[in-house]
């Protein structure tokens, strides 16, 4: 199959450079690894070293052109020393024959170093990230994050006369989850649900995949493994040493982080119909990260393991920024939806710039109130990710005619297509989920209440205590 390897317009590059530099030092993305671009103007110097890459390659492109355009009339004049007289031909071949073999040979050495200078350009610009929305929070920090709102009411465990439990001590007094032998059978940050975490965990999808239908997503349970270039083209890293992607030995093959991979390459290489769009997918898998360098709190039983289950929101909307922020806050306001209807506490972020995945345009976490670490904890992303992820993956849509085309069908067809805007979000990652409903529903009795929402779906309503 094979994807180009541009994930921003190379436009931009050789119009506005001056918006690559800002973005650059917006998001502090280093593209190049070597001292000379660390100083000062690290980011001015990254695209100043770009575009002479750029232009070298356009120049060599252009000499290659030269060089054809210059067989081309060496073919002709081989094609008149045919209407010579047989006698003089000979002499008149000579020169042409020397000169055809020297440019076949600079044609030649002009490919290959083509080749070469547009995979050094191509490997660095595909390290830019997407652009920045202008209203996102600029900065490196998690003081950076603008907060939006929040939602629900914190409970106050003092008040009630006992101090709350992390989710861990909970749920191994309750014999709901299994870290001993998870590490056995599977190493480190694998587990086990056990009895009724099972069940919840269940009734955790169920809920979400229900809430997601009811917006109109079509629902997949999806591959848990893809091809690396499928990863690839979505702006994940599948090797090399700051990878947090499994992969599969003597295959192309890896396990997903996300449903985003496997719902965003599904339409690799596509071009749809306008009137698909906007295209609205749900999907549930198993995750698959190996979180390596995590450590600490967050790190602390389910909150960030190797193994989880999540049902992923993902959409296709028509290339138009308008449309595409337009679904980002429908997608925002589903994950809300759910969390309350869970009734769990929680509170929305603007992400800021220095936090952004690369293909993410913005994004919004939703956090929720985790009384065990006595902290907000991220439950739910949700990205705008514009064309980035399209343009490396060549999913494209064919807009309809412009009003001046009247009924000429020709004309119509001849629209060239654009770049689909794609959009993911979390509905459920249940792993989190678990970690906020014992940490929010607990009793003093050491018991956890099961939400509302969810008692049809798991069959019981508290777990432990009185029966």
């Amino acid at each position: 199959m094979g994807f180009d390897a541009i994930m921003l317009d190379i436009k931009l590059l050789r119009d506005d450079p001056e918006r690559v530099v800002a973005n650059l030092r917006d998001r502090n993305v280093r593209v190049f690894d070597d001292a000379e671009l660390e100083g000062e103007d690290w980011a001015q110097a990254t695209v100043d070293r770009l575009r002479a890459l750029d232009q070298e390659l356009r120049e060599l492109i252009a000499a290659g052109d030269d060089a054809r355009r210059e067989q081309n009339e060496n073919a002709a004049a081989m094609k008149a020393v045919g209407k010579l007289p047989k006698a003089e031909q000979g002499e008149a071949r000579k020169p042409l024959i020397e000169a055809g073999r020297a440019l076949r040979e600079r044609e030649k050495q002009l490919a290959e170093q083509v080749a070469a200078v547009q995979e050094r350009r191509d490997q660095a610009w595909r390290r830019i990230p997407n652009l920045t929305h202008p209203d996102v929070p600029r900065g490196n920090t998690d003081d950076d994050h603008r907060e939006l709102r929040t939602w629900g009411r914190r409970r106050d465990f003092e008040a009630e006369g006992f101090a709350a439990k992390d989710h861990l001590e909970l749920a191994e007094a309750l014999d709901l989850v299994d870290f001993a032998a998870g590490a056995k059978v599977a190493g480190q940050k694998f587990y086990y649900l056990v009895n009724e975490a099972v069940l919840l965990d269940m009734a955790l999808q169920r809920y979400a995949l229900g809430v997601a239908k009811k917006h109109g997503f079509r629902l997949h349970t999806t591959p848990d493994l893809a091809r690396a270039e499928i990863l690839d083209g979505l702006g994940f890293n599948p090797r090399g040493e700051s990878t947090q992607v499994y992969s599969v030995e003597n295959s192309d093959l890896c396990l997903v982080g996300t449903a985003e991979i496997t719902l965003g390459g599904m339409l690799a290489d596509e071009i749809l119909e306008r009137e698909r769009l906007p295209l609205l997918l749900a999907g549930l898998s198993h995750c698959f990260r190996t979180e390596a360098g995590s450590a600490g709190q967050e790190s602390r039983g389910l909150y960030r393991v190797h193994q989880f289950t999540k049902v992923e929101l993902f959409a296709f909307t028509e290339g138009e920024l308008g449309i595409s922020e337009a679904m980002h806050a429908r997608m925002l306001a589903i994950e809300e939806e759910i969390f309350q209807g869970l009734e769990i506490p929680y509170r929305v972020l603007d992400i800021a710039s220095g936090d952004l995945g690369g293909p993410a345009f913005r994004k919004f976490d939703i956090e929720a109130w985790m009384p065990g670490r006595g902290a907000w904890g991220e439950v739910t992303s949700t990205s705008n990710c514009t064309d980035y992820q399209a343009r490396r993956l060549r999913i494209r849509y064919r807009p309809e005619a412009e009003a001046d085309a009247g009924a000429d069908a020709k004309k119509a067809k001849k629209i060239k297509p654009r770049m689909v805007h794609m959009l993911n979000g979390t509905a459920i990652a249940t792993s989190r989920g678990l970690v906020a409903i014992l940490e929010n529903y607990q009793q003093a009795d050491g018991s956890v209440i099961v939400p509302e929402v969810l008692r049809p779906l798991c069959g019981f309503d508290r777990i432990g205590g009185r029966a």
